[in-house]
């Protein structure tokens, strides 16, 4: 499949997620009481990256965690007939504090309701902040993130690679044909 267009270079990630950090600390006066919580798989690392942002600006630390939604999905029999599960990953309780969860890609909200559904399983923060790095539009459930790195309007059937190089050896968002 070859690409339509490159959204982001390395350099314009990083810009975005240093950005996303500063809005988060602004929105919460700081990093007190912040937990990030990044929705497996590519949140996970995206998480990870804004609380080292965080650092970096504000000279907290944040503590980091992992959610997988897996059985959360009200569309897992339509996705994958064995699914594959990662488990949660979180370094403190919710309860109390603010929760923000971390995706790549937001499209139809399902899997952030997913992730509201986890976090809840796990705790009661006194609030839940949505963050992610491309919001392409299309929603199905009345979501919208808090914190977005770049609003992509995209056709239904066109795809958006958000590459890692944690995970995919590159940094970068590429928009696909469907």
């Amino acid at each position: 499949m070859t690409p339509k267009a490159v959204i982001w270079d390395e350099r314009a990630m990083a810009r975005a997620i240093t950005r996303i950090a500063h809005e988060i600390l602004e929105r919460n006066r700081g990093a007190q009481d912040l937990l990030l919580i990044g929705i497996r798989r590519r949140g996970a690392p995206l998480a990870e990256r804004i609380a080292e942002a965080i650092h970096s600006i504000e000279g907290a630390r944040v503590p980091v965690g992992a959610l997988d939604v897996t059985f959360y999905r009200d569309d897992l029999s339509l996705k994958q007939p064995d699914p594959c599960v990662r488990g949660v990953e979180l370094p403190i309780s919710p309860t109390g504090r603010t929760a923000v969860l971390v995706d790549d890609v937001i499209f139809t909200g399902r899997t952030a309701r997913a992730a509201l559904d986890a976090l809840m399983d796990l705790g009661r923060p006194d609030r839940v902040q949505l963050a992610v790095l491309i919001d392409r539009g299309h929603r199905e459930l009345p979501i919208r993130p808090d914190f977005v790195g770049k609003n992509l309007p995209t056709a239904r059937s066109e795809r958006v690679a958000v590459r890692l190089i944690e995970q995919d050896g590159e940094d970068g968002v590429v928009l696909f044909e469907g």
